[in-house]
C-alpha cells in the first residue's frame, strides 16, 4: 500500500483562485520525489495538503494510513509527527541554539507543560547529538542559530525533521536560499537520509538540473494539473519546456 495517495484533488483558494486541478499520484514507502515547476503552479499546496496546513476543495489524500481530509485535530498531530518539513526560509528559533532547535522536533511528542519547559530525555539529547554529528555541524551545536550560515541553518532544520522520527519528509524548495556549493551539501544529505533511513522524501524544487541529478521521481506541474510524473531518464527537454512554458536557459541550475 503506497505510503501516499492523492485522488482526484482539487484546490481552491477564497473560491476563485484554483491552485490544483484533478491531482491523483500516489508514493511509495522509499521514494524520493521532486516535484517540479513554474512559480504558482501549486507545489506548495501540494505539501500543505499533506500535512493539513490547509484543506482540500475536492478528492481524498491518505497518508500512512489516515485519512487527511477527515482527521481530528489528535490524528492531525499524529500526521504531523510523521511528517518532517523542511522550508525554504529555515523557520528556526533564531535566538536559540542549534541543540535546541534540533530537540523542537520532538515537541509533538511532548505534552504542552514539558514542551514549553524544554523538558528532554537524555536519550533524546544523546540522539540529537548523533543527528547533529552526522550533519557535520558539532562545531556549531551550541551557536546560536542567527549566528549561522544559510547553508548550516538548512542543516539544522533537516536534523529537526530526523529529530521527529518522520515516515515522510517534505522540503518546500529546501536550496532556493543557498549557493551552489550549499545546495549540493544540501541535497547530498537528502539523499542519503533518503537511502540510509529509508525515509520517504518529496522536495520542490525550481532546479530541473538539480532534480535530474537527485531524483528517482519526477512530478512536473503546470497551472495545478500534472503534465509529468515518471524517471528523471524521459523527461525531454520539450516537456521541460511544456511544463515551464519558458526557455530552457531559465530552467537549469547546477549545483555542481
Amino acid at each position: 500500500m503506497p505510503i501516499l495517495e492523492f485522488r482526484n484533488v482539487d484546490k481552491t483558494y477564497n473560491k476563485t483562485t484554483k491552485a490544483l486541478t484533478n491531482i491523483s499520484f500516489s508514493v511509495e514507502e522509499g521514494e524520493f520525489v521532486t516535484i517540479i515547476g513554474p512559480s504558482g503552479s501549486g507545489k506548495s499546496t501540494i505539501l500543505r495538503l499533506i500535512n493539513r496546513l490547509v484543506d482540500t476543495t475536492r478528492g481524498s489524500i491518505a497518508f500512512d494510513g489516515h485519512d487527511v481530509n477527515k482527521a481530528n485535530k489528535s490524528e492531525i498531530r499524529r500526521i504531523r509527527k510523521k511528517t518532517g518539513m523542511i522550508f525554504q526560509h529555515y523557520n528556526l528559533v533564531d535566538r536559540l541554539s542549534v541543540i535546541e532547535n534540533v530537540l523542537h522536533g520532538r515537541l509533538g511528542y511532548k505534552s504542552v507543560v514539558a514542551g514549553s519547559a524544554g523538558i528532554y530525555t537524555e536519550k533524546e539529547k544523546e540522539n540529537a547529538f548523533e543527528i547533529i554529528s552526522k550533519l557535520g555541524l558539532t562545531q556549531e551545536a551550541y551557536k546560536r542559530c542567527d549566528q549561522l550560515s544559510g547553508g548550516q541553518k538548512q542543516r539544522v532544520g533537516i536534523a529537526r525533521s530526523i529529530m521527529q522520527e518522520p515516515r515522510l519528509i517534505l522540503c518546500d524548495e529546501p536550496i532556493a536560499s543557498l549557493d551552489p556549493s550549499s545546495s549540493k551539501v544540501i541535497m547530498d544529505h537528502l539523499s542519503n537520509i533518503n537511502t540510509s533511513m529509508k525515509i520517504t522524501c518529496i522536495l520542490n524544487l525550481h532546479q530541473v538540473e538539480v532534480a535530474l541529478k537527485y531524483s528517482k521521481r519526477i512530478i512536473g506541474l503546470t497551472s495545478g494539473q500534472i503534465v509529468y510524473d515518471g524517471s528523471p531518464a524521459f523527461l525531454s527537454k520539450e516537456k521541460i519546456y511544456e511544463i515551464y512554458k519558458s526557455n530552457e536557459g531559465e530552467l537549469i541550475t547546477d549545483v555542481g
